[in-house]
């Protein structure tokens, strides 16, 4: 079978010699295989956006932060990523940077698969007299209940993200309250450092430090997790596919929300953050075979065996 990607987009990592260079090695490379190459920085967004819906596939040189950024740019079109590994960890790339071109003849003569992953959509509101700038709104007791409930409030921003969503406190090292819903009914108040809201993707990431589970990377499922939790709930969550996540910060100072750890939104205290599974996901080039997730734990977390 002969690979669909004939019109294939590299970025790099602007900040990483190696990777201009290297990238360069594969537009020439590209090309004399008969494919139509565009590079540029993987920090430059509005260039990847403006190219990426004439493009087949998105080559990323750098580390996972740098492929993030590819799916941002890539999953609203359905385009692909194949992530060269130039990072310290590496848990989404598949190609090692000194032994590129054996694993591109391969995708190019066909042999791969694709894997599927969860990305979620995250939208910030701020209540009646919040600043639009900063955030989201304020809520109101549920009749005969101490348990607070979120009204409608106007969107203020929005974000995708593959990774992970987390409020967490700001500059003090103070303990945060944040009210937490799921699919719109009233689940816990979390008294904490933080709450963090990831995927399976992002199960590897801040919320394995958190003391998350890991999933398989190509569940749906999204994960609650609390940040060094106090006098309240502190055990991870996985919620059912298709969830909902609602979360208020409550503090005498501004929270933060960032999202892939890319975004970073100051929070007023009565804002909103709603985050649920996007329409989009975001498909990886994948060469090894289907176990490969359990071999790359064993390789980048160094468990004995």
């Amino acid at each position: 079978m002969s690979s669909p990607f004939n019109a294939i987009g590299i970025l790099y990592h602007p900040m990483k010699p190696e990777s201009l260079v290297l990238g360069e090695r594969m537009v020439e490379f590209l090309r004399e295989q008969g494919r139509t190459v565009w590079s540029g920085s993987a920090w430059d967004e509005p260039a990847a956006l403006a190219q990426v819906a004439e493009l087949d596939l998105l080559i990323t040189l750098g580390g996972d932060g740098t492929i993030l950024r590819a799916a941002r740019v890539g999953s609203h079109y359905g385009v692909p990523i194949l992530g060269v590994r130039l990072g310290r960890i590496g848990f989404l790339a598949e190609v090692p940077p000194k032994d590129w071109r054996e694993p591109l003849t391969r995708m190019l003569a066909g042999d791969f698969w694709l894997e599927e992953r969860l990305m979620l959509d995250v939208s910030v509101e701020h209540g009646e007299g919040q600043p639009r700038v900063t955030t989201i709104s304020s809520g109101q007791l549920a009749p005969g209940t101490d348990n607070p409930r979120p009204t409608h409030w106007g969107t203020n921003h929005t974000y995708t993200a593959l990774n992970d969503v987390v409020v967490s406190r700001g500059g003090l090292a103070r303990l945060i309250t944040v009210d937490t819903w799921v699919d719109h009914s009233y689940m816990t108040t979390y008294r904490a450092d933080g709450v963090i809201v990831a995927t399976a993707t992002g199960c590897t990431g801040y919320a394995l430090a958190a003391g998350g589970p890991i999933l398989p990377p190509e569940l749906k499922n999204i994960l609650l997790i609390p940040i060094c939790a106090h006098l309240s709930l502190d055990r991870p969550v996985v919620l059912a596919q298709g969830s909902t996540v609602t979360l208020r910060a409550q503090a005498d100072y501004p929270a933060i929300l960032t999202v892939d750890g890319q975004f970073e939104i100051a929070l007023a205290e009565e804002d909103r953050v709603d985050v649920k599974a996007s329409q989009d996901v975001s498909q990886f080039v994948r060469l090894q075979d289907r176990a490969y997730f359990y071999r790359t734990l064993k390789d980048r977390l160094r468990w004995k065996v």
